[in-house]
């Protein structure tokens, strides 16, 4: 049986408004303070249902629509000390719910707040009401982080003696598993060459690597990591492939941390016992002056207990997974900041590249169209010039705040650069390519924008659509034709748009083949599609 046609956007938007639980965040502030009126309006106009947190702690009890966040109102003036205590009280009252952490207006925020923020322990920060869309998805876009907890650790325990105290053969086996450590470039990696290399150096019938996690159930708060099982009593040898290595056993994915795990984390020490007909050995994980997790060895109770030089192993090698774990979150970060618009918190055009490729390639397997949205602002250097860079800068961020609600989750919203702003809409034919643009445009005209000073001020769009393959054989042709629509758009009186009109053939010697910027047709470049 066929399958039946999809239906187009608009219909597919509607129906997901209807079946889908609405989006709902509480907003709330200090105590004493208003909520500043342009985080409730920016949030409404983007289909976000708003519950203000009126009380403090407040009681956001059962919702009926789905909680996706928690907003908190920075003060005018934060400090670290205001941010930790009030971080302390949400996390307390919300356990379960990424905190974003909100200036009142970009005309009060300051560059060196968002480090003090970040180490305050929110998940995200907007510098301003208006970017609060955009980072609301990124936050549903990606798993909460595995921001380490703020244990601070000892001092008389940052300098470990269990390096000096290791026999040679000891060291050269804690050294084998340090060096390749510094070859993970990920948290995966960096666990698996953790467990493997333990499993080489202490034995033991599992290891495991659990983090300090923010968003497990409460009483839990170790979440695992990494984890494998080790047949057999014969300790292991390092041979050229071990790091990749499969291994033994059946081991949970989700195991609960012994209740030596939770006092290793606790006191920042190494602890040995037997518990629960096990014999444990758990060190802590320590990036900087902060414990991010722990390692845990399980042995059977009718094994030998782990011995001291067991734990001095443990303790020489830990230090440089805990190391690995914490750079490979920061890789993680930094790739994904490298794909992100700093100032409205959009993708970028690197991300486009690799999302418009992937689409093209589905497209072709698939059979299907996808279509390119590409926006400019209509005489936009006029409100930089009345108002200042400032002011053009929040605008360009409530042009964002705009866009996100008026295209699908799956879509993707570029700020291509300066005012320019690309969509891209899988499975969208030339109707719905059109329909898309078409609310755009009303919205942005509609729309009156404050530039973050409560200004009335007035903008309006030229957009250029065209869809793959009608328009279009690659992916820079793809841009390139709507690029060319906006500039048709932009002849034609402006604050209008325009489909590009001329169809694409496998054929360049065709009548009907329209040749587009760079001599030729390209099917899938690699990646160098966009300049």
């Amino acid at each position: 049986m066929a399958p039946a046609p999809a239906p187009n956007i608009l219909n597919a938007l509607e129906a997901g408004r209807k079946c889908r639980m609405k989006k709902s965040v509480i907003v709330i502030a200090e105590r004493n303070t208003e909520i500043a009126p342009e985080i409730t309006t920016i949030l409404r106009e983007s289909g976000v249902v708003v519950r203000m947190g009126d009380r403090w702690p407040f009681d956001h009890g059962a919702a009926p629509e789905k909680l996706i966040a928690l907003i908190y109102q920075l003060p005018a003036n934060p400090t670290a000390k205001n941010l930790r205590d009030s971080m302390r009280q949400l996390r307390s009252d919300a356990p379960e719910l990424p905190v974003i952490g909100c200036a009142q207006s970009i005309t009060n925020w300051q560059p060196r707040w968002r480090q003090m923020v970040t180490d305050a322990g929110f998940n995200a920060v907007a510098e301003s009401a208006a970017q609060l869309p955009a980072v609301l998805r990124e936050v549903e876009e990606h798993e909460p982080d595995n921001e380490p907890h703020q244990f601070k650790v000892p001092t008389d325990e940052n300098d470990s003696p269990a390096v000096a105290l290791l026999k040679k053969q000891e060291l050269r086996g804690a050294l084998t598993v340090i060096s390749s450590l510094h070859g993970a470039t990920n948290q995966a990696d960096a666990a698996s060459f953790s467990i493997n290399g333990l499993g080489r150096l202490i034995t033991a019938e599992r290891w495991t690597v659990f983090l300090i996690h923010e968003h497990v159930e409460p009483g839990r708060r170790l979440a695992t990591l990494a984890t494998g099982a080790f047949a057999g009593s014969q300790p292991l040898g390092f041979n050229r492939n071990w790091q990749f290595e499969a291994l033994g056993g059946d081991a949970s994915s989700h195991l609960t941390a012994s209740k030596a795990t939770l006092e290793a984390v606790a006191t920042a020490a190494t602890v040995k016992r037997s518990e629960d007909r096990k014999r444990i050995l758990a060190t802590p994980l320590v990036s900087g002056h902060r414990v991010i997790g722990a390692v845990e060895g399980v042995r059977s109770r009718l094994s030998r207990s782990f011995s001291a030089t067991d734990a001095r192993v443990l303790e020489a090698v830990a230090p440089s997974v805990a190391h690995s774990l914490a750079n490979s979150v920061r890789i993680a970060d930094a790739e994904r900041l490298s794909l992100t618009d700093e100032l409205t918190r959009l993708h970028n055009a690197r991300y486009l590249r690799q999302f418009l490729v992937n689409e093209i390639k589905r497209a072709r397997r698939y059979r299907t169209k996808v279509a390119a949205l590409f926006l400019d602002l209509d005489d936009f250097k006029h409100v930089n010039d009345l108002h200042g860079h400032l002011a053009g800068s929040h605008c360009l961020m409530e042009v964002a705040a705009l866009l996100l609600p008026s295209v699908r989750d799956t879509d993707c919203v570029v700020r291509y650069g300066g005012d320019e702003f690309v969509m891209i809409l899988p499975e969208a034919g030339p109707d719905d390519a059109g329909l898309v643009a078409e609310r755009i445009r009303a919205k942005v005209e509609a729309h009156r924008f404050t530039g973050g000073r409560r200004l009335s001020i007035s903008l309006t769009a030229s957009i250029g659509a065209a869809v793959f393959p009608d328009n279009a054989l690659s992916p820079h042709q793809l841009i390139s034709s709507a690029d060319q629509a906006m500039y048709a758009a932009k002849a034609g009186n402006k604050n209008c748009i325009r489909r590009a009109e001329h169809p694409m053939t496998d054929d360049p010697g065709k009548p009907d083949a329209q040749m587009l910027p760079g001599g030729q047709f390209q099917r899938i470049p690699d990646e160098k599609f966009i300049s």
